[in-house]
């Protein structure tokens, strides 16, 4: 049995600060355990660029996974992006000026689905989709405000 997965999962913030401010931030993948509530680590080899590679641990109360994942697209001080080898999702961040600051967007793409793996994976230990994505939008919007909070700290 297949449950319906988004196609695309986004949320935006803006925040009190210039992008030159705000891109130092949201590119450091090193530092992903801090923004993040399910990825609580993401170690980089080698320098943040494209084609780089991470291992990330994720954690939902006691279960405890990990994934990896390559950086697809770098564009700096507008937007970076990596694929989750599990799942095939594609994670990305960007950054545009505003009138007042700055706004970032955090995604998750999913237009061809995922994995079968990690749909038993989804379904046997995450709560199926409907609740999967529910988490994952309101790691989201925690997420995006750590880094609106250090980002506005200065």
């Amino acid at each position: 049995m297949t449950e319906t997965i988004s196609d695309v999962l986004e949320l935006s913030t803006d925040i009190d600060a210039p992008v030159d401010r705000v891109w130092p931030i949201v590119s450091n993948l090193k530092r992903m355990g801090e923004w993040s509530p399910q990825c609580r680590k993401m170690v980089v080899f080698g320098e943040v660029r494209q084609g780089a590679r991470t291992l990330n641990l994720n954690r939902k109360g006691m279960l405890v996974w990990p994934t990896s994942a390559k950086v697809v697209a770098l564009a700096p001080k507008e937007r970076i992006a990596f694929r989750v080898s599990e799942n095939k999702t594609v994670w990305s961040y960007t950054v545009e000026s505003t009138e007042s600051g700055t706004r970032v967007t955090e995604r998750r793409e999913a237009p061809n689905g995922t994995t079968g793996f990690s749909q038993l994976f989804v379904r046997l230990f995450l709560g199926g989709n409907a609740g999967l994505e529910k988490d994952l939008i309101r790691g989201m919007e925690t997420t995006l405000a750590r880094i609106k909070t250090e980002a506005e700290r200065g």
